[in-house]
């Protein structure tokens, strides 16, 4: 059985068991044009009923344990990623008393602490940035909350740049009023704020009110959420908080992470316009998860070489994206719960099947007309 998994789904989705296998996955999507990759540790826990909560008291020895396989599998990652790579990790596989002090919003303690700080201090040094990843919604709150405590500590060192990245997502009510507050403590603090915008990945485990009522509702908050960050201003969408500072737009780091297209050539329009009328535009990447919407990857990689190809003309200056793609590495028994996830989003696979067949449809007779 586990063969079979790891030569099916695991294959498509996951990048490797082991460092080597890992390596090798990385070097076939840069060779591809991908200008790098998202990598994230599959360490994680899916909480259910008093899980959700975690202890209050538990055992130093066992916090102990639970949190150096966390830091010993997220340092890996981190030196796994070359320059210009992403790492995305979830404090939730730090164990159970980090499982509490989110629930409850309070700081990390003592050994957590010591190892968030050692994992940011590598990524500064290795030039590697690192995704917050967004979890359940009990313990979303106490993850924001770390989130802008390290966001303080280091998006100041490097003028306009995020080395920690907040994980927004559009599918919650909630989204927009957080992230203007977010934007609001970055402006009046005066640190980049780094961002990474995705649909959402928790359908299944979090309360049903929590969402927009339709899916086409999702699509309009990521659109013009995205929109209001790429132009850094305030849209009828994203408002800003009444008080001294609040509608000063930051700077603000974007990672673009979805499978849409239409929402992706958004985007790639806004930032063109701007490149045109020689305004200033933000640090942005785009991402897609692996073994998903390749042919949405495969079109920007196409528009960055177009893109690139042009720039040697003098009369030419043209918005080249960059895009990275979302592996998660880990044994299979590690990978279970993110490969759950990704089923789940696959149920609506022969839409988007479709929208892949007709793009790479357009991709064949592109190539036939240059032959």
């Amino acid at each position: 059985m586990r063969y079979a998994l790891k030569k099916t789904f695991y294959a498509q989705f996951c990048a490797g068991e082991n460092m080597a296998e890992v390596r090798k996955t990385m070097a076939s999507l840069k060779d591809m044009g991908f200008a790098g990759v998202i990598l994230g540790y599959a360490r994680e826990v899916v909480m259910r009923g008093e899980e959700s909560v975690g202890k209050e008291e538990t055992d130093a020895a066992t916090v102990k344990s639970e949190v150096v396989a966390w830091k010993e599998g997220t340092l890996e990652t981190v030196s796994l990623a070359q320059k210009g790579d992403y790492v995305a990790l979830k404090f939730t596989g730090a164990g159970s008393q980090a499982l509490y002090e989110l629930s409850n919003c309070l700081p990390p303690g003592k050994v957590l602490e010591e190892a968030i700080v050692e994992v940011c201090d590598l990524a500064k040094k290795r030039d590697v940035r690192l995704l917050f990843d967004a979890e359940q919604n009990t313990v979303q709150a106490g993850i924001d909350m770390w989130t802008l405590d390290f966001q303080r500590r280091y998006n100041t060192e490097v003028p306009r740049q995020a080395l920690v990245y907040g994980t927004y997502q559009a599918y919650l009510r909630s989204t927009p009023a957080t992230l203007a507050r977010h934007i609001a403590v970055a402006s009046d603090e005066g640190f980049t704020l780094g961002v990474k915008l995705v649909r959402g990945a928790y359908l299944g485990s979090d309360p049903r009110h929590l969402f927009w009522s339709k899916k086409q509702d999702t699509d309009v908050a990521y659109d013009q959420i995205a929109e209001s960050l790429i132009q850094m201003r305030f849209n009828d969408f994203l408002k800003p908080l009444q008080g001294k500072g609040s509608r000063v737009f930051p700077d603000v780091n974007l990672v673009l992470a979805s499978h849409n297209l239409q929402s992706v050539k958004q985007a790639m329009s806004i930032r063109k316009e701007q490149l045109a009328l020689a305004q200033k535009r933000i640090h942005m990447t785009y991402g897609q998860l692996m073994g998903m919407a390749d042919h949405v990857s495969c079109e920007l990689i196409q528009a960055g070489k177009l893109a690139h190809d042009l720039q040697q003309s003098p009369y030419e200056n043209r918005d080249t994206p960059k895009v990275h793609k979302y592996l998660v590495w880990g044994t299979v028994g590690e990978c279970l719960k993110y490969l759950l996830r990704r089923a789940q989003e696959n149920r609506d696979a022969v839409v988007r099947t479709e929208e892949g067949r007709v793009a790479l449809k357009k991709e064949l007779i592109r190539r036939l007309v240059r032959i």
